[in-house]
């Protein structure tokens, strides 16, 4: 057998892969001493496995992958024996046995990835809903408590409603005042009044009406009852009248008249 069929034999791709008898391996190793294209052609077949290997396992490590080729195109390989009748289907179906077990080990990997990532996706979906009924639930109890302080208000014999008219400067406005004769809080039902401007503030007067003597009672600060307008003012014992008076963030020491919004005798 020449040098050309011995290379056509498929025995060298067999030697390269470790499958050849003993015997067989030392008379591989003596034909490639004595013939430089045999040898030649082994090499070769080295440099394509090592190739196909790289190009099929993207994620190897560059370490592992100069190992394993230092290893292969060592000057002085070590052989594993096999029969040398042995065909081309044999070692292309490893080949393919090779490149299909480390394609499916890298699908894997890239779809436990993918899906790794959609959990936590779904995770952080689910944790921002979460939050956010949370937040709307205690917004919901906060709304509640507010109602139901109202409605004690509102329920309690002990007192005393006073509607406030509107005055020129507003005639539509209105609101109410619920006095507890019982223990003289106050209270002022504001939902009736408009939206005070920037700067200013509504300040409730508890008055005598002769001599007329105002007394502020307390301001309708827009954030001490946002929700139900409903604010708690300075007790009163004694009291005439009320009225409502629209005066400059922080209040006044006196009433202005002019911007008198709402009147009602007690």
């Amino acid at each position: 057998m020449n040098s050309r069929e011995y290379i056509e034999s498929g025995i060298l791709e067999l030697y390269v892969f470790g499958k050849l008898s003993e015997s067989e391996m030392e008379e591989v190793q003596q034909m490639a001493a004595d013939n430089p294209a045999i040898r030649t052609e082994i090499a070769a077949i080295e440099k394509a496995v090592v190739n196909l290997s790289y190009s099929v396992s993207p994620t190897i490590s560059s370490e592992t992958y100069d190992k394993i080729r230092a290893e292969l195109l060592t000057e002085d390989p070590k052989v594993i024996a096999m029969k040398s009748k042995t065909n081309w289907a044999q070692y292309l179906g490893w080949a393919a046995s090779f490149v299909i077990l480390l394609g499916a080990a890298f699908m894997y990997l890239h779809m436990n990835d993918t899906m790794n990532e959609k959990i936590n996706l779904e995770l952080d979906k689910s944790k921002s809903e979460y939050d956010k009924m949370q937040k709307t639930i205690v917004t919901l109890e906060d709304k509640n408590k507010a109602s139901e302080k109202v409605l004690n208000i509102i329920r309690d014999k002990n007192n005393m409603v006073v509607t406030l008219a509107g005055q020129a400067v507003a005639p539509s406005a209105v609101a109410k005042v619920y006095w507890n004769k019982a223990n003289n809080a106050v209270y002022i039902d504001a939902e009736g009044l408009p939206e005070a401007p920037e700067g200013m503030v509504y300040q409730v007067w508890a008055l005598k009406l002769d001599p007329l003597t105002p007394i502020s009672i307390g301001l309708l600060d827009k954030a001490s009852a946002a929700t139900t307008k409903m604010y708690k003012v300075d007790n009163t014992a004694e009291a005439e009248a009320f009225g409502i008076t629209l005066e400059p963030e922080g209040g006044s020491a006196t009433p202005t008249m002019e911007q008198l919004y709402t009147l009602g005798k007690v």
